[in-house]
């Protein structure tokens, strides 16, 4: 009984062994094969591969990391200069429509005090106010001279 426990312990070791070296050559296998660089993209530029998305490999976007950035602060002061325009022409809308009220203000004010300074106006109010010591003359206005001295 011994002899059998001492052969399948051999026999177990002879496995392992075996299964360790089948690992270490599969490690080797996938080292040789497996690396962190994209394939070399092929000389031919054709539709599949633009959208496919080959051309965006890894050393490429590496090497246009700048421009990249570039773009994306560009785009991000497009649009708020954008927004700001946008709230620039509400402004502007508001305030020329506040400029419109006040101009039919001034021009409602100046209409209705042009109609009260008539001298029509005024002369109907006079006869119309018997309290007044103004009337209408009667003789033309003539200039008075004063010698000088």
């Amino acid at each position: 009984m011994e002899e059998d426990k001492i052969q399948d312990e051999l026999q177990q070791e002879e496995k392992s062994d075996k299964s360790d070296e089948m690992l270490q050559e599969t490690l080797k296998i996938i080292q040789e094969t497996a690396t962190e660089e994209d394939p070399k993209p092929s000389q031919q530029l054709t539709l599949r591969t633009i959208l496919g998305g080959d051309m965006l490999s890894t050393q490429m976007v590496r090497s246009q990391i700048w421009l990249f950035v570039l773009i994306v602060f560009f785009a991000i002061v497009y649009v708020a200069f954008r927004y700001q325009c946008q709230q620039d022409l509400l402004t502007i809308d508001r305030l020329e429509g506040e400029l419109k009220d006040a101009k039919f203000k001034a021009l409602s004010s100046s209409s209705t005090l042009t109609e009260r300074c008539r001298e029509s106006h005024v002369l109907d109010l006079l006869k119309q106010s018997n309290d007044s010591l103004l009337h209408q003359a009667d003789q033309p206005p003539y200039i008075i001279e004063v010698p000088e001295k």
